[in-house]
């Protein structure tokens, strides 16, 4: 992954993580999920969202009401 994306969100769900990159793409941000879940062990890890560093601001407002 290129140097300038930041982490935006992150859960356990990743149908939480998909809703999220939803909502920011519906708003016209690019968004990628990165599992770093185990594949034996699906409790451990965590799913996380990240968007072009530009977008960093308006990406965490439009997430801020997204129970986690």
């Amino acid at each position: 992954m290129e140097k300038d994306w930041v982490v935006v969100y992150k859960t356990v769900d990743l149908y939480r993580a998909e809703m999220a990159k939803q909502i920011l793409e519906g708003e016209g941000i690019e968004a990628v999920v990165m599992n770093h879940k185990d594949s034996t062990y699906l409790v451990f890890g965590e799913i996380e969202l990240l968007v072009k560093s530009e977008n960093e601001s308006s990406a965490v407002q439009l997430l801020k009401d997204l129970e986690n």
